[in-house]
């Protein structure tokens, strides 16, 4: 007790930047990365700047204040003095508003499609991590399965019941799975770092993973997923993008109409010490320059704008399908290797062992079995890298796939 008290009474004198770590669930690695991910808060101030156009459109020109003097002798002066105020006609100032609102509008959806890139991203190094300490723990039992067989081929050769080849084959195969280990430490490190860039963090804060399934889960219904494809973010900022160019094109069509001029102002006469009031009106006349290029551009951008809508929803759905396919497939053979293949593995490895500690086999057959269990178990990790790519494919289109999962 009394040492428990001696370092409570320490801690406030630690050591600064020692962070006691701490293990990192989905939910939190996905929040930590809304929150700190540099990527996306730089996608963020897109709306900010949007914002700034928008307002930008909404004022009105600057009024031009102007002074002349004709014959600069000094008794026979004439100065004037106009103010001038641009009449924008046509509805240009509207036309330029509803470019930057529909602007605002795609920088929205843009920081959605980014937050779903995001998310996916998050997703993807997560399960990585988790296959990764999956990976770690099956090669260290792989490793002591090798330390066996050598056990038990030292102890055949102590007893003159077999050749010492097969302590050779033992060490061979105990310094394989050796190799397999040291990898999986480095993969375990690199995925852990992976995650923490995800997360916005150039260090680790975090030393081990919460979850409950190795699997990313079943997929989702199909039904669900393509009725909701016209409300994934993509295709909305592309139906946005369609928006814009329509009124970008307005606003080129109001360019048409020539904006008016009207000034006022004050002449003064030296010589006949008079004052006068000037008012003028100028108009440019649209005779050669009616500004048809720049509409006729604009109209083609907008044509281009519903094919490149029409061409992301044939994507996002050939996307989605084959992912899903992808996704199940990998699922049953996951299901397949928890149920029959990997248990079968390791009971045949374990029968090797046995048979051959009892002189039944020889020790061919344990290695062939250790390397069969040693196979599955790297193809059952390629299983769920496959379901997971597939879960990352769709969530990347559609965001939280919570919303589309169907409990029994």
């Amino acid at each position: 007790m009394r040492m428990g008290a001696l370092c409570v009474l320490m801690l406030p004198f630690a050591a600064p930047g020692v962070v006691a770590a701490q293990s990192l669930s989905l939910p939190e690695a996905i929040e930590a990365a809304f929150t700190e991910n540099p990527d996306l808060a730089a996608a963020r101030r897109e709306i900010g700047v949007a914002e700034g156009d928008r307002q930008q459109a909404g004022l009105l020109p600057n009024p031009e204040l102007s002074w002349e003097v004709e014959d600069t002798r000094r008794n026979t002066s004439t100065t004037t003095v106009m103010l001038s105020q641009a009449l924008e006609l046509g509805g240009k100032r509207g036309a330029r508003i509803a470019v930057a609102s529909r602007g605002q509008d795609a920088a929205q959806l843009e920081v959605e499609r980014r937050g779903n890139e995001l998310r996916a991203e998050v997703v993807q190094a997560f399960f990585t991590a988790i296959r990764a300490d999956t990976g770690l723990d099956l090669a260290r039992q792989s490793q002591a399965l090798a330390q066996r067989g050598e056990q038990v081929a030292e102890g055949r050769v102590r007893a003159g019941k077999s050749s010492p080849v097969e302590v050779t084959r033992a060490q061979v195969q105990l310094a394989e799975t050796d190799l397999l280990v040291r990898r999986a430490e480095t993969l375990k490190g690199n995925s852990y770092r992976d995650l923490a860039r995800t997360t916005g963090s150039s260090t680790l804060s975090f030393d081990r993973l919460e979850y409950r399934e190795l699997s990313p889960g079943k997929s989702p219904s199909a039904a669900k997923i393509f009725t909701a494809i016209n409300q994934s973010a993509e295709l909305r900022l592309a139906q946005a993008q369609i928006e814009q160019r329509d009124a970008a094109l307005g606003s080129e069509r109001a360019q048409r109409i020539p904006d008016l001029t009207v000034s006022i102002g004050s002449q003064y006469s030296r010589e006949d010490r008079e004052r006068v009031n000037v008012v003028g009106m100028s108009m440019p006349l649209p005779l050669f320059n009616r500004n048809q290029g720049n509409v006729l551009a604009a109209a083609r951008r907008s044509d281009q704008a519903r094919d490149l809508r029409n061409a992301v929803e044939l994507r996002l759905r050939t996307q989605t399908q084959s992912a899903l396919d992808r996704w199940a497939t990998a699922m049953r053979d996951v299901e397949s290797f928890d149920q029959v293949i990997l248990p079968s593995a390791k009971s045949a490895v374990e029968a090797a062992t046995r048979g051959f500690e009892m002189g039944k086999f020889g020790f061919l057959e344990v290695l062939d079995a250790q390397r069969t269990l040693i196979a599955a178990r790297g193809q059952y990790l390629e299983s769920l890298a496959m379901a997971t790519d597939a879960r990352v494919t769709v969530e990347r289109i559609y965001g939280d796939l919570n919303l589309f999962t169907t409990h029994p």
